[in-house]
């Protein structure tokens, strides 16, 4: 394996006003193999969650939980925890190099403050908190039908109940199973989920396309009376007034009730840490505030396994639980377990059990068979949130109806060329796989659906993701994943299905359990879903990993591309991704090495880049290129960047909630979808934006939260879109952020010409090499296998 070619960067390397053209500079090519192989990784972290990176934010009630991680960490509650901008968590959890985010936490109370105004204010904060509640109650409402469908499993353990009846029973399968003295099958196994209704009938008439769905119906407003008491009982415990908003909308109406009667539920709040909830709690209960105390536990408990949800599982094995607890000083791990589970905070989960041996006939053949059986392993015990067990158990339940519906009788004829297109022709689930060229195979799917006389429909996870879309199957035929969900393009049937019979979903590899068990939810029997995606990029911001999930299952056709991404940039990239960084021949000087001694040299030549070189030798104008990075904090992050790329391309006072008509923004829609587009102007509803054509509102109570400068942006955040020039920085601290998935996804965002400010040395050959992101625990592919057998492939 050799290293990338050093080269000259376009533009002078020596001082920023040389006038050197990039087109006559020499590459130099050098080979250079990577060092020993030493600790670069990102620590313990999903492979969406690489050190240096923080959380775009993405709306009041999450508090920046769309890039999951620690937010700042204030000494106790009393310090530190601020509601107005919310807690920015860190986008990459394991690296020694993600800054925390302190400077955007903790803006100070105003005590001046009237207490009316106050009131309203929080009210109308309250609002916006409820109203996100409401939205995503109003997605699990399409579940419904997945819990009738286990209503024969048995019934959870009532929260508020002690160790005795169905609890103990619990308990104790839990540790027989653990030891090994029983099989989990004993406990675990239980009935198959019902099957659904029969598949349509063949040649559906194409249904006329509905209106768009109504928008859910707001949840009440917080009484300024609720308000008034929450701020009370934060005040009484050292906590900032200004938490109320999301106190309530946390824990309801009864919050300050709650919160006097059980401390520990401020961890409810996203944000909060343990230190400060204990701070909270010893300012309340005074002496009777112990590190035994089951309240904490149990809040300690959950708070652990949403934390686990930031970082991709959606179940951890219940050692890492008690492993967690052990180190937040709970005297008893196990106990704390136990008690989590009969209080229902926790779910307790066994799947893809071995089946139990057949019984001996006779005492001669059960003596041999106890001679030459092996040794009994024991069981590992998962615990998840139920949140997630019910979407990843009806995603599940959805894919194998899917893939159980026939789909050979609909009368339609399919063309008979191209891999992709005979096998949906032929199954109710595909998966296909393949880099930026295999999404031309995916969108000729739409077009050859449609001229079978099939109502299909392609979605991809950005705005520019559809804009390139559309570019293939017109625009009539491309949605964003979120878009589609929320009622645009083809409506929804009588059932609440939406009328489509194919649908291809690009960026798959996006996909978290809750999207994808509320996408599958409203698809009718019958219809085909083909995940398309490149399994080499960074996973999803939200919990679980479906595509990984699915290709591993084998249980329905898997479609690899054999379309390879063109260029040398495409050739780089393909290199990257099976763990090789090739040197690559650009004679056009598609590819560009700068190496840099610091950060600050970084800074200066990434705005060199972008503002003189890339324009003035390629033609490309700076609009349509963009600055990549590991984390938004740092001497080189998303902010100094920024900061000095608006001083030299849209200097102004930041009028606009700190921006200007011109700034380049990155606007935080949703956990893990950024949009990138430029400030048109402001008025009473928000800041409104230009993204390549396309009017975005964002409403004035979220610039502050959701609103960043777009000139630099994370890999995670550019995760769908392309540019027709990219600046990959990567400055010295950024070493330990740095994985295969990270650099794959950050170069090849790049379609034309990718310049690579370096200055991690060794650390980037060996993180292509050698540094992979760590498993997620979930729980979609053994549910699948309990559904359905492995494919032939």
């Amino acid at each position: 394996m050799t290293a990338l070619p050093q080269g000259s960067a376009p533009g002078s390397t020596a001082d920023e006003s040389a006038e050197v053209e990039v087109a006559s500079e020499t590459a130099q090519a050098p080979a250079e193999e990577p060092g020993a192989a030493e600790g670069a990784g990102p620590g313990a972290e999903g492979e969406a969650r690489t050190g240096a990176e923080e959380a775009e934010p993405a709306d009041e009630l999450a508090a920046e939980e769309a890039e999951r991680a620690s937010a700042a960490e204030p000494a106790d509650a009393a310090e530190g925890v601020d509601a107005a901008e919310g807690v920015e968590r860190a986008d990459e959890a394991g690296g020694a190099a993600a800054e925390a985010g302190a400077d955007e936490t903790g803006a100070p109370e105003s005590a001046a403050e009237p207490a009316a105004d106050a009131d309203a204010a929080d009210a109308a904060e309250a609002a916006q908190v409820s109203e996100a509640a409401a939205e995503l109650a109003a997605q699990r409402e399409l579940r419904a039908r997945i819990e009738q469908r286990k209503a024969e499993k048995e019934a959870p353990i009532p929260a508020g109940t002690k160790l005795s009846g169905t609890a103990a029973d619990l308990l104790a399968a839990v540790r027989a199973v653990e030891s090994g003295e029983k099989s989990g099958a004993t406990f675990f196994a239980g009935p198959p989920p019902a099957p659904r209704g029969p598949a349509p009938g063949p040649a559906r008439e194409a249904a006329p396309v509905r209106p768009r769905a109504p928008e859910s119906a707001q949840a009440p407003a917080t009484s300024a009376e609720a308000l008034a008491s929450v701020r009370s009982v934060l005040s009484r415990g050292g906590a900032p007034e200004t938490l109320a908003a999301q106190v309530t909308g946390a824990l309801g109406e009864q919050a300050a009730e709650r919160l006097g009667a059980d401390p520990w539920q401020l961890l409810s709040v996203p944000g909060v840490r343990p230190e400060q909830a204990d701070g909270f709690a010893r300012a309340l209960l005074g002496a009777e505030c112990r590190p035994d105390d089951e309240r904490r536990a149990a809040a300690l408990v959950g708070w652990i396994l949403e934390q686990a949800a930031l970082r991709g599982h959606t179940a951890l094995t219940a050692d890492d639980v008690r492993g967690a607890l052990a180190g937040r000083s709970v005297p008893d791990p196990d106990e704390a377990v136990q008690q989590a589970i009969a209080e229902g905070v926790v779910l307790v989960f066994q799947d893809g059990l071995a089946e139990e041996p057949e019984p001996a006939e006779d005492a001669a053949d059960t003596e041999a068979a106890e001679e030459t059986a092996e040794p009994v392993e024991p069981v590992e015990v998962l615990l998840g949130l139920d949140r997630y067990a019910l979407a990843e158990e009806s995603l599940a339940d959805g894919l194998a109806r899917l893939l159980n519906s026939p789909v050979g009788n609909d009368g339609s004829v399919w063309p008979e060329d191209g891999e992709l297109i005979r096998a949906v022709a032929g199954s109710g689930l595909v998966a296909h796989t393949g880099g930026e060229a295999a999404r031309a195979e995916s969108a000729a799917v739409v077009t050859a659906a449609a001229a079978a006389g099939l109502r299909a429909a392609g979605a991809a996870h950005t705005l520019d993701g559809q804009r390139r879309l559309a570019e293939l199957t017109g625009p009539l035929a491309a949605f964003t994943l979120a878009g589609l969900l929320s009622g645009e393009g083809p409506g929804r049937d009588a059932d609440g299905a939406l009328a489509l019979d194919v649908l291809v979903v690009q960026d798959a590899a996006q996909l978290d359990v809750e999207t994808a068990a509320v996408l599958v939810e409203s698809l009718a029997d019958g219809c085909r879903l083909v995940l398309s995606g490149d399994p080499g990029v960074l996973g999803p911001a939200g919990a679980g990993q479906v595509f990984q999930d699915v290709l591993s299952a084998r249980v329905c056709p898997v479609v690899a591309s054999r379309l390879p991404d063109a260029g040398p940039v495409g050739e780089l990239v393909s290199g990257i991704g099976i763990g090789e960084l090739n040197q690559v021949e650009a004679p056009g000087k598609e590819v560009v090495i700068v190496p840099v001694r610091d950060a600050g040299e970084a800074v200066h030549r990434c705005v060199q880049l972008l503002a003189d070189s890339i324009p003035r030798a390629f033609g490309i104008p700076v609009e349509q290129a963009q600055a990549i990075t590991v984390g938004h904090g740092g001497s080189a992050g998303t902010r100094a960047l920024n900061a000095a790329l608006k001083q030299r391309l849209n200097p102004g006072p930041g009028r606009f909630g700190g921006f200007d008509p011109g700034d380049r923004a990155a606007y935080a829609q949703d956990l893990g979808r950024t949009v990138v587009g430029t400030v048109v102007e402001a008025d009473a509803e928000g800041l409104r934006l230009d993204c390549a054509g396309t009017p975005v509102l964002v409403p004035k109570e979220r610039v502050e939260s959701a609103l960043r400068h777009g000139w630099a942006l994370t890999a995670h955040q550019a995760v769908g879109m392309r540019w027709p020039a990219v600046v990959a920085v990567l400055p010295g601290d950024a070493a330990q952020g740095l994985n295969r998935p990270w650099v794959y996804t950050a170069f090849g965002r790049a379609e034309r010409h990718l310049s690579v400010v370096h200055g991690v040395d060794q650390a980037l050959p060996r993180a292509v090499a050698e540094v992979l992101p760590a498993q997620r625990t979930t729980r979609l592919t053994p549910l699948l296998h309990g559904l359905m057998k492995p494919a032939e492939q």
